[in-house]
């Protein structure tokens, strides 16, 4: 087991289900882990974008934590999605997982007020380190633009390192763009260094990042594992970035749900939180058929064979 203050390796970011009165499906949730960590991913990010953690409350977001630790999945096995718009949200959620043993916390900064400056996200932070005050806590900083509209730039991230060394963990950029990804490594090399976007896997690993925090990993645990390899095969590359260009015709999210449920034959999987909706069954089939069309076995998988 790698070294339990780090993020490293293959870690997905966990999709929730649903169940049919709309609440986080805390069984289902765990199941989904357990089968996860026994195809080989190190670790579960809960509660971040693709397991839609800003259309969860507080209450939800922790209760959810608390069951994954309460069916016996390990603190050392998660990464604790704990960021949100209002700060004392944030501070909350941060402050429950650390105080559940799961010190590493992945927090975006704040995301309803944009172009807030390079201080201000600094600024947030820092405060938020200060409120927590415990050393414990291991922030992992999350750069998401396209959805968040504020970026953690690699110059905050320095600057948040330098301030807070041994608290601030790593990164997780999940811009797609392999130009910041680059400057992080440059900027912050003492930093786990995670992505995304799971074509850049590989780049990474040749640069010294640490691993990924991803969605895919969901559905298609063994294809991004491939990516972490010392030698990548040019097939392994060139088959994520097929799933990437089918999937990038559907909404992301219901996309991977209903993936997930045309793999384990479980229609509950399809549900979403609004402001999502689910793929109707037409659009369902339709991304199931051009998956098997690229190569990709998706109907009744079995969990090994993922």
């Amino acid at each position: 087991m790698m070294d339990a203050g780090r993020v490293r390796g293959l870690w997905c970011a966990t999709l929730t289900p649903i169940d049919h009165e709309g609440r986080i499906d805390a069984t289902r949730l765990a199941g989904h882990v357990r089968g996860l960590l026994g195809q080989g991913v190190d670790g579960v990010a809960p509660f971040g974008t693709t397991g839609e953690g800003s259309s969860f409350s507080v209450a939800e977001r922790r209760a959810g934590l608390e069951g994954l630790l309460s069916s016996g999945i390990g603190a050392s096995r998660i990464v604790a999605a704990t960021g949100a718009a209002a700060f004392t949200d944030a501070v909350e959620l941060t402050r429950h997982a650390v105080g559940n043993g799961v010190y590493r916390c992945l927090v975006v900064p704040p995301f309803f007020f944009k172009d807030v400056t390079d201080d201000a996200v600094f600024a947030f932070f820092a405060a938020l380190i200060d409120r927590i005050a415990d050393t414990r806590l291991r922030l992992y900083l999350y750069h998401i633009p396209q959805f968040s509209g504020v970026p953690v730039k690699p110059a905050v991230v320095a600057r948040l390192a330098e301030a807070f060394p041994g608290v601030i963990g790593g990164v997780k950029d999940s811009a797609g763009d392999w130009s910041n990804t680059a400057a992080l490594l440059e900027r912050a090399p003492q930093l786990d260094i995670l992505v995304g976007h799971e074509p850049h896997l590989p780049q990474l690993m040749r640069r010294g990042g640490a691993g990924t925090i991803c969605g895919v990993a969901n559905v298609y645990p063994g294809i991004v594992r491939a990516l972490l390899a010392r030698d990548v095969a040019r097939e392994d590359e060139t088959r994520i970035q097929r799933f990437i260009d089918v999937l990038f015709h559907f909404p992301f999210l219901p996309a991977f749900k209903a993936i997930k449920a045309a793999q384990v034959n479980d229609g509950a999987w399809r549900a979403v939180r609004t402001p999502w909706m689910p793929l109707t069954e037409s659009a369902s089939e339709d991304l199931v058929t051009a998956l098997e069309a690229a190569g990709f076995a998706v109907r009744n998988l079995a969990a090994g064979q993922q």
